[in-house]
């Protein structure tokens, strides 16, 4: 995984036919996904419940891009080499999720993963301030974590903003999680973003069988950001 700050629009399976993930997976990329952003949820951290080890290994065989695994659980370093055998490309786990993420973010790494760190919509960034030089990548949750299809808090931009900012030069990739679509993916990659995370703005209207929507859905955020992010 070559570092570069280009828009990647990594679609959420959440959103996908849970009853033909590998298709689905297939057909997403073969519309021009960049990666394969799994939702990970443990009806404790937040009030869903997803993806076991298992499953994420079920779909590694059917990736060719890169896997994107957000662990939204709690307690997280317990279950990181699980997740890391399964086949994760890139391991996320939140800050709020335990208390020494110095120490989960040395794990992920330990496993020879690209690691990540999640922030929720009401934890400031700095939170992270002194994990970045341990991170690949920094994901900002414009939801509140737990499910799909909700409302893009506008608050965020700003945080996207300043951890841009606080980032510099270092290679560190700034994810968006929630609510992006045509309409607010200018707005996060104008902010800094690159890496933007959509479910229901991907997968609506379409199916393996119509996989060309698919297609359009990606194309239309991706331009969208591009457009802005260019004119800025």
């Amino acid at each position: 995984m070559a570092f570069d700050r280009s828009i990647k629009i990594a679609p959420s399976i959440l959103s996908a036919d849970f009853a033909d993930f590998g298709r689905e997976i297939r057909a997403i990329e073969a519309q021009g996904a960049d990666w394969v952003h799994v939702d990970v949820m443990d009806g404790h951290f937040v009030p869903n419940l997803t993806f076991g080890p298992p499953a994420v290994k079920a779909f590694r065989p059917h990736v060719n891009t890169v896997m994107d695994v957000h662990l939204m659980i709690a307690p997280v370093d317990a279950y990181i080499e699980a997740y890391a055998e399964a086949g994760a490309d890139i391991i996320t786990a939140h800050v709020e999720a335990g208390p020494h993420p110095h120490r989960t973010l040395q794990a992920i790494r330990a496993t020879g993963k690209k690691a990540g760190i999640a922030l929720n919509p009401g934890t400031p960034v700095e939170a992270v301030e002194y994990l970045l030089d341990l991170c690949d990548m920094v994901l900002v949750m414009t939801v509140n974590p737990g499910f799909g299809g909700q409302k893009f808090i506008h608050s965020q931009v700003d945080k996207i903003a300043r951890l841009r900012g606080m980032i510099g030069d270092r290679p560190i990739h700034i994810q968006v999680d929630g609510g992006v679509d045509p309409t607010t993916a200018p707005l996060v990659a104008k902010a800094g973003a690159d890496v933007l995370v959509a479910g229901s703005a991907v997968f609506k209207g379409g199916s393996v069988d119509q996989p060309q929507v698919y297609g359009g859905n990606i194309r239309a955020i991706r331009e969208a950001a591009q457009g802005l992010a260019l004119s800025a």
